[in-house]
């Protein structure tokens, strides 16, 4: 089991994400990951996560969008946030648009490391206290919290 403390920290929070599409809200939240050392090689890195969400859409429905990977580009496993008011089209099966966005980065091989956060998240996302929040938070300390 790997550790998944200090999984998001303020410095990977962006609640002024203003993409023009999934591509540029992709790289603002892996350039986050580069930014604080948990991801090494920005393009390499988005080039894995473009090839899972060529797997299957990571649009969850109600708003949110999960885009993740396993990839050697990253070094510890880590969660970036970021909240539109543009709104994201993540292929969600309710075709809204995603303005909670979470980033999973886990390391190549984290297979069980990447399926517990992934878990852990959508089973918080079906709570709509925990996702009302995170639209109404004020500050990324409130949202790594």
């Amino acid at each position: 089991m790997s550790d998944t403390s200090g999984l998001i920290t303020p410095a990977l929070v962006d609640l002024h994400l203003a993409p023009e599409d999934k591509n540029e809200a992709l790289r603002a939240l892996a350039q986050r990951l580069v930014a604080e050392g948990r991801v090494t090689d920005l393009d390499g890195f988005l080039a894995d996560v473009a090839a899972r969400e060529a797997q299957a859409p990571t649009g969850m429905g109600d708003g949110i969008g999960i885009p993740h990977c396993r990839s050697p580009h990253v070094t510890r496993p880590s969660l970036a946030f970021g909240r539109s008011t543009r709104g994201v089209d993540f292929d969600a099966p309710d075709g809204r648009p995603a303005d909670l966005i979470f980033m999973i980065a886990a390391p190549a091989g984290a297979d069980d490391t990447h399926l517990r956060i992934l878990a852990d998240l959508a089973r918080r996302l079906m709570d709509p206290a925990f996702t009302g929040a995170l639209r109404e938070a004020r500050s990324p300390g409130e949202v790594a919290a």
